[in-house]
Order: C-alpha cells, then sequence, then structure tokens
C-alpha cells in the first residue's frame, strides 16, 4: 500500500528555515514525480514544487530561489528545504506523488485534483 508521511512542520519567525521530509512507502520514489503543495487559509491548494522520476525539478514563481526540492533514493524519502520563510508561507504543506510526470505537471496549477497519492499534511507557521 502507498503511503506518504510528512514531517518537519513547525513554528518559525520571518526569515528561518524549515526542511519538510515526505518519507515514501509501497514504492520507489525515483520512479514517481514528488512534489510539495500547500494550502493557505481560506485559499485553494496550490502546488510549489515536484521532482519527476527522470530528476527534472519545477518550481512555482512564489518560491522559486527560496525553497528546494530533493531525493534520497537510499531513504525512499523526498525533501523540502525552505529559506528565508515568509509569513504568506504559513500554510499546511502536502506530499503528494503520482506514477506519471505529465500528470504531476499538469495538476501543479490544478490544485493537484489529477493526483493520486497524497501525505496528511504538516503545518507551517511563520510569525513574528
Amino acid at each position: 500500500q502507498l503511503q506518504l508521511v510528512e514531517s518537519g512542520g513547525g513554528v518559525v519567525r520571518p526569515g528561518e528555515s524549515l526542511r519538510l521530509s515526505c518519507a515514501a512507502s509501497g514504492f520507489t520514489v525515483n520512479s514517481y514525480a514528488i512534489g510539495w503543495f500547500r494550502q493557505r487559509p481560506g485559499r485553494e491548494r496550490e502546488g510549489l514544487s515536484f521532482i519527476s522520476s527522470s530528476d527534472g525539478t519545477y518550481y512555482s514563481d512564489s518560491v522559486k530561489g527560496r525553497f528546494t526540492i530533493s531525493r534520497d533514493n537510499a531513504k525512499n524519502t523526498v525533501y523540502l528545504q525552505m529559506n528565508n520563510l515568509e509569513l504568506e508561507d504559513t500554510a499546511v504543506y502536502y506530499c503528494a506523488a503520482d506514477p506519471h510526470d505529465h500528470i504531476f505537471a499538469a495538476s501543479m496549477t490544478k490544485g493537484g485534483h489529477a493526483i493520486r497519492s497524497w501525505g496528511q499534511g504538516t503545518q507551517v507557521t511563520v510569525s513574528s
């Protein structure tokens, strides 16, 4: 059974960093497209970043230059390093995975509606 478990969320101040982890089981992370979405209070879920099965990476404009996605195949885990966090980054962050790169890519700007598997989410709060 495919499972995604996020961790690493917390409360930080503006300008600080966090690293989110997405531990996968039931499949190998290097055979799927895996990425991160977030849902801010009162807003639609938005795609932030993903890494494809061929190691290509994508970032939304809102996080480009501040967030970095990476994959550790030995640990079957995907990470999201978040630097220079802003108040507007406060959200629940979700890990998602799909066996088809093109489906994941197309879903990034559509709230992830077609993506097959999701984690339970981890809360990130940026507060001064």
